[in-house]
């Protein structure tokens, strides 16, 4: 299996409109990334628009040269945006208003009827989809079952077991462990 890199330039544009200007701009630095050897550029459309917002997805997506890795909430009016601009991959993931991050994974179980039937859209529209889920047995399961091509872990425990010095290897081993389940 092939390596990628996908690169997430969301706070470029956090700095950007934290300074009410138009610098730095985010498609000059998404070209700037995969000229250095990125395969993908990473943007989150918050439902907010704290970071990337509606015109910056708008540049980014017509150019097609850029493989955008959209991040989305499963929110119909999102899904409607990301139909609209077709980036190459969508991911879903949770969202929470006063979240500084996404901190956690999709709860699928509760959520699965509602999933199943956007991963049928974006598959229908050729559109590669992921979702973002804990590190679990069940959500690698439910994640197949649903129809996802692909996923990504939720990482913030191993990130914060790691930020506190404390022995993170129980949480390694476990995410390695749902990486070769999914294969």
């Amino acid at each position: 299996m092939k390596k990628r890199l996908g690169v997430n330039i969301d706070h470029v544009a956090t700095l950007r409109n934290a300074r009410g200007e138009k610098h730095p701009d985010p498609y000059t630095v998404a070209l700037d990334v995969l000229k250095a050897g990125a395969d993908s550029i990473t943007v989150h459309l918050r439902e907010d628009r704290r970071h990337i917002n509606d015109m910056d997805l708008k540049i980014l997506s017509s150019d097609k040269s850029i493989p955008i890795n959209l991040e989305i909430a499963s929110d119909p009016k999102m899904i409607n945006i990301a139909l609209k601009n077709k980036p190459s991959f969508i991911c879903l993931v949770p969202e929470k208003r006063n979240e500084v991050t996404t901190e956690g994974g999709l709860n699928l179980k509760k959520n699965k009827n509602k999933i199943k039937k956007i991963l049928e859209i974006f598959n229908r529209n050729n559109i590669r989809t992921s979702l973002f889920i804990n590190p679990s047995l069940q959500d690698i399961k439910l994640s197949k079952i649903l129809g996802s091509k692909c996923i990504e872990i939720h990482t913030g425990k191993i990130s914060n077991q790691i930020k506190q010095k404390k022995n993170y290897t129980k949480e390694l081993n476990k995410i390695k462990k749902m990486c070769l389940l999914w294969k």
